[in-house]
């Protein structure tokens, strides 16, 4: 800022100066000792810890999952596209996004540690308040801090790992201004500097403080009325610009990246003004009365030709008028007014926000707004304290505690819900059961859990209460095919990406439900649309290639592989993908790298351990085969291709009876497994020893999966004529193993063929099959 006079000239007068709107505190209590500050501190900070014990070994909630530093963007190198690619992350709040990056690095994705971080920066910024407030000579600083910082209100901003932009931005805020009024104070450049230093630093962690210049503004006014306005215009002109700056990036990137766009926030001007009246009364009836604190409450209907409806923001403006009106004798009832309706401003309904899809009310808007009314209150209580003597001062010194400790009892209560997400969903549904939302997240939240029939409820339960919300189309429709319903789900995933035709994942969803009804053009198709989409979406390149390789196209497939790797390298679907490739393309080794390496990322990737223990067996490593599956045995026990390549593994090793009991098992699991089917039959069969054998069954089992395969698979046609010779029934053994042939792969030419021409000459000899161990394969 460019000055021509002295500091002295260049400032406001000093503030004893100045025009009070409230008593001042005396000296003692403005500036209290340095052991008294450091005791309240520590109490402050105490209490609020207290109050937020209940959240603090919370799990993610809602959205915390997206905040969490991606793999790909905790490098340097990721850290780098955080600052300079603004699709990088959800929202381009560069400082938000660096503090979650430098968390990984210090506790990874541990909760507790985002949890404490917000529980410190909440108390923080009540210490500053208390900075703030004695700056200006409000009385009772200690108590509105307390408040503030103890408030039931506030437990969505502090509790909720997402809101840690509120928080952080806080710091930035309440530093900003607390700098800036030192300058003003002081006439000291340093702090000036600091004042824009800090408030840039809140800006990247969150735009809404982008009303502290307006607050600044209105404090001066209050402080001396329009008596150098001139001179505070240009010193907030840098503030004003930096926050216009950040607010028109913020809004181009809710439009192009979010997508604050469609009718869920087309409202006419006096639509807005409605919610806005509204949403003044109800954030302050919440402030003076926290009871039913909801973290989605209900989307109003807003209807211009309802008359009731005028009568918020009719109310709100009569108050406004009136504290007017009452300003000469009482100032700073309207200064606090006005410093809460321009601090909520953005969330008033007059900006696009992608959150009024869901509500046009959240406790976290009035996060930094809540401090002006309580101020006020706090400051009027305790000068009337003040005239008090004798016990009526100490009754309400006494009830300024009691109120700090109902305070952290209804807040501790309520960030109690915060310890986990179903507990949060529940509760919302419970106070509004129309929230789609609530049902929707409910739903993720069990198919976390693995309980997914309860989650189909709930995805239906949203699509019903709002069929246009395309994410619970998408989650409806990808359980149901996930549910083995693929055709019922084809119509909710179509409908899904109808809403919304940028929607990748409801693209690579489709694109998943469309392969498995063995539609592989038209899911080819899905997912590339998917990755037209997001280039970065490793889950649709890594599904694209298993389509490759249904469609035959491997070279295809294996580069879709390694393009889901290059995005994501420890993605352990993906590895175990390209080991498949790698073992049906006869490169065992490169295909063992790729299965270890999937094992190594997620050790109980029962696919990959599944796989690996086929391709040991497959190169004569049994024993390694047998580790690999018993690992795979116990991660899980009912498993039916598991238990199936035990018996395999068992049966190479000779460990026959063994290898009877995991066949078995594997029926167990599943009585439609054709190829633990076929093994147990064979067994059966061809044991050479008597107690093992077991012709009835044998043939039993082997017609069964005969029928199973409609006649048409050679190895099991073979096994079943060996179970018709051990009962005797060489004729048809003898027939059933020319059907086999007829049916054998390589026009009859293959090992299998001949292995089934030599079962033929045994059963003409009246000789039944005696070697389980060389059982026929293709």
């Amino acid at each position: 800022m460019k000055q021509r006079s002295t500091r002295k000239a260049a400032t406001p007068a000093p503030l004893e100066h100045e025009r009070q709107a409230l008593p001042a505190a005396s000296d003692a209590a403005a500036t209290p000792s340095s052991e008294r500050t450091w005791f309240l501190a520590a109490l402050l900070a105490l209490a609020t810890l207290i109050a937020y014990l209940p959240a603090l070994n919370g799990g993610p909630l809602w959205d915390d999952d997206v905040h969490f530093t991606r793999p790909e963007l905790r490098t340097p190198a990721g850290l780098a596209r955080i600052w300079t690619e603004p699709g990088a992350v959800q929202q381009y709040y560069p400082i938000f996004h660096t503090v979650f990056w430098l968390g990984h690095h210090l506790w990874g994705d541990a909760p507790i540690g985002y949890h404490l971080l917000n529980v410190v920066l909440h108390a923080g910024s009540a210490l500053l308040i208390v900075r703030i407030l004695q700056l200006l000579r409000v009385p009772g600083a200690w108590l509105a801090a307390a408040v503030w910082a103890l408030h039931p209100v506030h437990v969505e901003s502090v509790a909720w790992i997402s809101e840690l932009k509120n928080t952080l931005s806080a710091v930035g805020y309440f530093g900003a201004a607390l700098a800036y009024l030192k300058f003003v104070e002081t006439g000291r450049r340093n702090y000036y500097a600091f004042a824009l230093v800090i408030f840039i630093a809140g800006l990247g962690s969150k735009t809404a403080i982008a009303t502290l210049p307006g607050a600044l503004l209105l404090v001066a006014w209050w402080r001396h009325g329009f008596s150098g306005w001139k001179r505070t215009l240009v010193s907030l002109s840098p503030f004003f610009a930096l926050s216009i700056a950040a607010g028109l990036l913020t809004a181009s990137i809710e439009k192009s990246l979010i997508g604050a766009l469609g009718s869920t926030v087309s409202l006419t001007l006096v639509e807005r003004c409605l919610i806005a009246g509204r949403a003044i009364l109800f954030y302050l009836a919440k402030l003076i009365w926290p009871a039913e604190l909801v973290f989605i409450y209900p989307r109003w209907e807003i209807n211009a030709a309802e008359a009731w409806q005028y009568v918020f923001p009719t109310a709100a403006l009569a108050l406004a008028i009136a504290l007017w009106l009452m300003r000469r004798r009482f100032r700073a009832p309207l200064v606090a007014y006005l410093y809460y309706f321009g601090t909520l401003f953005p969330a008033l309904g007059f900006i696009n926000l992608y959150y009024f899809r869901y509500s046009f009310v959240a406790d976290h808007f009035q996060y930094l707004a809540a401090i002006g009314p309580i101020a006020l209150v706090c400051a009027a209580s305790v000068t009337g304290f003040s005239v008090l003597t004798g016990d009526r001062r100490t009754r309400g010194a006494f009830a300024s505690v009691a109120l700090c400790g109902l305070l952290v009892w209804v807040t501790a209560r309520h960030a109690a819900l915060y310890r986990d997400a179903e507990t949060l969903w529940r509760d919302v549904i419970a106070r509004n059961p129309q929230s789609w939302l609530a049902n929707n997240n409910l739903g993720i939240e069990l198919i976390r859990q693995g309980r997914e029939g309860e989650a189909l409820t709930f995805f239906a339960k949203a699509v019903e209460i709002n069929p246009r919300y395309a994410e619970s189309q998408n989650n409806l429709g990808n359980r149901l095919s996930s549910a083995g319903k693929p055709q019922e789900a084809l119509a909710h995933l179509r409908t899904a990406v109808e809403i919304d035709p940028r929607y990748a994942e409801a693209h690579n969803n489709l694109g998943t439900t469309l392969l498995r009804l063995g539609r592989i053009d038209e899911a080819i198709a899905s997912f590339r649309k998917a990755i037209e989409i997001d280039s970065r979406y490793a889950e649709a390149q890594n599904n694209l290639g298993t389509a490759y390789e249904q469609a035959g196209r491997r070279s295809e497939a294996a580069a879709q592989f390694a393009n889901a790797l290059q995005l994501r390298p420890d993605y352990a679907a993906a590895h175990h993908n390209l080991a498949n490739h790698f073992a049906q393309s006869g490169r065992g080794e490169s295909a063992i790298e790729h299965y270890r390496r999937a094992l190594e990322l997620d050790p109980r990737h029962l696919p990959s351990h599944i796989n690996l223990g086929a391709l040991y067996l497959a190169l004569g490593r049994a024993e390694d085969a047998l580790a690999q599956l018993n690992q795979a045995a116990a991660i899980d026990p009912k498993n039916a291709d598991v238990q199936n390549n035990l018996g395999n593994t068992l049966l190479s090793l000779r460990r026959i009876e063994e290898a009877v009991t995991h066949f078995e098992a594997a029926l167990a699991a599943d009585a439609d497994n054709v190829n633990a089917a076929n093994n147990v039959a064979w067994v059966y069969a061809t044991s050479p020893d008597p107690r093992l054998r077991n012709g009835t069954r044998a043939v039993a089992v082997a017609q069964r999966a005969d029928a199973l395969t409609g006649s048409s698979n050679a190895v099991i046609g073979a096994t079943l004529a060996a179970a018709l010779a051990e009962v005797g029934r060489f004729d048809d053994a003898i027939r059933a193993a020319e059907r086999a042939l007829e049916t054998s792969p390589a026009g009859g030419t293959s090992a299998l063929s001949a292995a089934i021409r030599q079962q033929i000459e045994q059963y003409r000899r009246g000789e039944p099959s005696r070697d389980p161990a060389s059982a026929p394969s293709g």
